[in-house]
């Protein structure tokens, strides 16, 4: 089973708006389980305090109570996932254009979403 790496902006996506393909994906790529970095979890706790964003956390949050939380910690969401693929490689699922491009120039796959269905990117 492959274990996808879920950033902050891919969960509140995927929490809180409809995904066409969500169903068909596995079919696409194979068993996988989103997982959850700490740091990740972190964040989303911070952003929970900021009043324009608190519905979209607050659904994000139980979203992510049924996903296996990994043990991938640090300051900075970006950086902790990045360092965390240089050394064990993986696949990491964002919107973050940043952060796609620093993925695939480690080597690690990417997850992401093009007009409301998740797709993946080489």
């Amino acid at each position: 089973m492959i274990e996808v790496i879920c950033d902050t902006s891919f969960l509140i996506h995927l929490a809180t708006k409809k995904i066409k393909n969500l169903d068909s994906i596995n079919v696409e790529i194979g068993e996988f389980q989103y997982v959850i970095p700490l740091v990740v979890l972190n964040e989303l706790d911070r952003l929970s305090k900021i009043p324009d964003k608190e519905q979209d956390i607050r659904k994000t949050l139980e979203f992510v109570r049924t996903l296996k939380t990994v043990p991938i910690s640090g300051k900075v969401a970006d950086y902790a996932i990045t360092k965390h693929v240089k050394k064990r490689g993986g696949m990491v699922a964002t919107i973050d254009k940043d952060l796609k491009n620093k993925i695939k120039r480690l080597g690690g796959s990417v997850m992401s979403f093009s007009n409301d269905k998740i797709v993946l990117e080489s």
